[in-house]
């Protein structure tokens, strides 16, 4: 495993506010993702686990603490990712993150090709994609036949099955190049077998294109592919193995 850090979260709390009462939900957590790890974080529902991936995604803002980015942009080295602007965080998310979902998330209206491609049209805007969309097309396409659909390219997602639609949202969180992907309860939708399958997609594409899974479970079977696996109890790290 590469020891670079890439990525890390310094002292983070969250509190929230409600009837006039401080809730904390994460307690000071500290964090380094590396490059090219697979992270998993478990722990009971409650603790805290996804409050603390939207953080460090940038889909929230930590109560305090530091978010250090340690990646390829030199424009963000150093920086203190949970300061920047809602558009700088919203770049960020879009160029150097990719985000997996429990409920995959994908557009109707459009078909898997087309949903693929949404990351390259949001980065590099309407006009420019429209000029380069053969090119985001046969990036797309290379990618679901990396995750095994590209039988499916032309079809909508309510014609997939529930494994279908999360390996289109893997190829989609896949398709800027991030250097960090996010994973969310992934196989929490999923049948044990379609979940088994799932697992070793991640764990192919971890091994042939080098970038980083953290992924959220309550799925043993996943957590425990990880090279390292953190525990989570009351908005603490309470274990680490691997």
């Amino acid at each position: 495993m590469n020891n670079h850090v890439v990525y890390s979260a310094q002292g983070i709390w969250k509190v929230y506010r409600i009837n006039r009462s401080d809730i904390p939900v994460l307690n000071g957590l500290d964090l380094k993702i590396r490059l090219g790890e697979i992270l998993s974080i478990v722990g009971p529902s409650g603790v805290g686990k996804s409050t603390l991936l939207n953080i460090l995604g940038l889909l929230d803002t930590p109560t305090d603490g530091r978010l250090i980015y340690h990646g390829r942009d030199d424009s963000l080295a150093g920086r203190d990712l949970s300061q920047l602007d809602l558009a700088a965080k919203a770049r960020v998310r879009n160029r150097e993150f990719g985000f997996v979902f429990q409920f995959y998330h994908l557009l109707p209206d459009l078909n898997v090709t087309e949903n693929v491609m949404l990351p390259a049209m949001i980065l590099h805007g309407r006009s420019a994609f429209k000029g380069r969309k053969a090119e985001f097309t046969e990036r797309a396409e290379e990618l679901l036949g990396r995750v095994g659909i590209l039988a499916r390219k032309d079809f909508r997602p309510t014609l997939l099955s529930g494994g279908e639609r999360q390996r289109a949202a893997i190829a989609r969180a896949l398709m800027n190049e991030p250097q960090i992907i996010f994973c969310d309860e992934p196989t929490g939708n999923l049948d044990t077998v379609t979940g088994e399958k799932i697992h070793g997609l991640i764990l192919e594409l971890n091994r042939k294109m080098n970038v980083s899974f953290v992924l959220v479970t309550h799925d043993e079977d996943l957590a425990n592919l990880a090279g390292r696996k953190l525990t989570m109890k009351d908005g603490e790290f309470v274990g680490e193995t691997g």
